[in-house]
């Protein structure tokens, strides 16, 4: 049964998210098997290359795994988590898919997969959830 009855309310839980929604990232969509963000490349998000900042790509890929695994269980925390960046960003739009993997009794496992708005493969994560 989900947790947020459509992705309005979903969007209203979230917004309590400040760091997220401060970094400009959106939830796009939410169902039962998962969600999708985005995040608008800004100068903020941006390294002394010019390049994405590891960790604007994690923060994306981090609520994107908690929009989806919330929508299945509330609350959920990343217990672990594994990264590969695989290349960079050439378009302006990040968009982040979380894809439940595994739902168990008191663990989740979601594969997360970034990519731009060129399709371009941006990182992919696989996290490990526990529910408290």
């Amino acid at each position: 049964m989900a947790e947020f009855a459509n992705l309005e309310e979903a969007r209203a839980f979230f917004r309590n998210d400040r760091y997220a929604a401060e970094s400009g990232i959106t939830l796009e969509e939410l169902d039962e098997g998962g969600s999708l963000c985005s995040l608008e490349i800004s100068g903020l998000h941006r390294n002394a290359e010019g390049g994405i900042m590891g960790g604007a790509i994690f923060t994306l890929m981090d609520f994107a795994f908690a929009t989806a695994s919330s929508q299945i269980h509330r609350p959920t925390v990343a217990q672990q988590v594994s990264v590969n960046f695989l290349s960079a960003a050439r378009g302006s739009r990040l968009f982040a898919r979380a894809k439940c993997r595994k739902d168990g009794r008191t663990s989740c496992v979601y594969q997360v997969d970034v990519t731009d708005d060129s399709g371009r493969d941006i990182a992919q994560a696989v996290f490990t959830g526990f529910k408290l």
